[in-house]
C-alpha cells in the first residue's frame, strides 16, 4: 500500500532539485546563530532531504475502522503517544513508524467520511496542550487546512466550536476537510468563519474557554522548496513581517478569551522572531497574561520527538532529527486571569 521504491524515487528526485538556494543561505545564517549546533543536524538530515520525512495516520473517530489498526501494527506503526500524557483522551488515536515513507492518502468523496488524516505527528501537540474538554467553547483562529480542528473532535465535544480562516482559497480547504471528517450532527456545531483573525477579538470578545492561534509563519520545510527564486527572495522580504502580523493575531484572541481559559500559539518554524520573542513581547506587555508550564507534556513524549534544549517551561520547539523527522513545531501555553 505504499509508493513502490520507483515512485518514490521519483517523488524524491523531483524535490530534491527543487531546494531554493536563496532560502537554504537564508536559513543557514539565521539558524547557525540561533541554534548552534543542532541545525547542522536538522539541515542536513532532515530539512533538505525529503526522503526522511515521515507521515503519523491520525484515525478518524467518527469513522472506526478496526482492520486499518490491525493492517498498521502489521506495517509496524505504533501508537504516537505513551498514556502518561498529562492530556491523552483515550478517543485520540495516532500511529507513527520510525521508517520514512508515505501511507496513502484518501480523496475527498462528499458524503464519505474519511478513516485517517496525514500529518507532522509534532502537530497534535498544540492540541494535547490546548486540554480541550467537552462542552468548552473553542475559537480556532487560523484553522485552514483544518488538521488541528479535526484533533480537537477527535478529543472532545466542545459545547462550541468556532473555526476561522481569512484566505478564501484555505476558507474552502478547511470546509472540505471538515466534511470529510466530521459527521452530519456534530459538524452543525462547527461554525466555520472568514474573519480577519486580528479583528476576531473585538467581535467576541471573552466568549471562548480555549483558543488556539495556529498562526502563519514562515514554514520552514516548505520555503525551502521553493521553486521560484523570485517568490522565495520576495518571502524572505516580507518574513521580518511575520512576528507583527503573529502579535496582532494574538492580541486579538486574548480578547476573545474568557478570563480563566487557556490558548495555545504554535508555528511550523524554527524562528526565534516568529516564536519565543512573538510569546515575549505578548507577556510583557499584556497584564492579564501568564504562561503556563507544559514541560510534563514535552517530558512524556521525549521518546518520540526531539526537543531544543533552553526553552522557557511554557514553551517547546520540536528539531526534525533522523528516524524522529517530527517538527519544526514551536508551541507555548498561556492563561487569561
Amino acid at each position: 500500500s505504499f509508493l513502490s521504491p520507483k515512485v518514490e524515487g521519483k517523488a524524491k528526485g523531483k524535490l530534491q532539485k527543487q531546494v531554493c538556494g536563496v532560502v537554504l543561505e537564508h536559513f543557514e545564517e539565521q539558524y547557525t546563530a540561533e541554534l548552534g549546533d543542532a541545525w547542522s543536524r536538522v539541515r542536513s538530515v532532515v530539512l533538505t532531504s525529503p526522503s526522511c520525512w515521515q507521515h503519523a495516520l491520525l484515525l478518524n473517530r467518527f469513522s472506526p475502522c478496526p482492520e486499518l489498526e490491525q493492517s498498521l501494527a502489521g506495517q509496524g506503526y505504533q501508537p504516537a503517544f505513551p498514556a502518561a500524557l498529562p492530556y491523552l483522551p483515550a478517543a485520540l488515536k495516532c500511529f507513527l513508524r520510525r521508517i520514512p515513507g508515505r501511507f496513502p492518502g484518501q480523496r475527498h468523496q462528499a458524503g464519505r467520511l474519511k478513516d485517517y488524516y496525514l500529518l507532522n505527528a509534532a502537530s497534535l501537540l498544540p492540541v494535547l496542550a490546548l486540554q480541550v474538554k467537552d462542552g468548552e467553547a473553542v475559537l480556532d483562529v487560523c484553522a485552514a487546512p483544518g488538521g488541528k480542528a479535526v484533533a480537537i473532535l477527535q478529543c472532545a465535544w466542545p459545547g462550541r466550536f468556532h473555526c476561522n480562516e481569512y484566505d478564501d482559497l484555505r476558507s474552502r480547504w478547511l470546509e472540505q476537510t471538515m466534511e470529510s471528517f466530521i459527521p452530519e450532527p456534530l459538524i452543525n456545531l462547527v461554525m466555520v468563519s472568514q474573519l480577519d483573525g486580528r479583528h476576531i477579538g473585538d467581535l467576541k470578545p471573552e466568549l471562548y474557554d480555549k483558543v488556539l492561534v495556529d498562526a502563519p509563519c514562515s514554514n520552514d520545510r516548505s520555503w525551502l522548496f521553493s521553486s521560484d527564486p523570485h517568490q522565495a527572495t520576495l518571502r524572505l522580504l516580507q518574513r521580518k513581517e511575520l512576528s507583527c502580523l503573529q502579535f496582532q493575531l494574538l492580541r486579538s484572541a486574548i480578547k476573545a478569551l474568557r478570563p480563566g481559559g487557556s490558548l495555545v500559539y504554535s508555528t511550523c518554524t524554527l524562528s526565534r522572531a516568529e516564536n519565543s520573542d512573538v510569546i515575549n513581547l505578548i507577556l510583557n506587555s499584556c497584564s492579564n497574561i501568564i504562561p503556563v508550564d507544559i514541560s510534563e507534556m514535552a517530558k512524556a513524549v521525549s521518546q518520540e520527538f526531539t526537543f531544543f534544549g533552553g526553552m522557557q517551561q511554557h514553551e517547546l520547539l520540536v528539531l526534525p532529527e533522523k528516524g524522529r523527522a517530527w517538527g519544526p513545531m514551536y508551541v507555548a501555553k498561556l492563561k487569561k486571569i
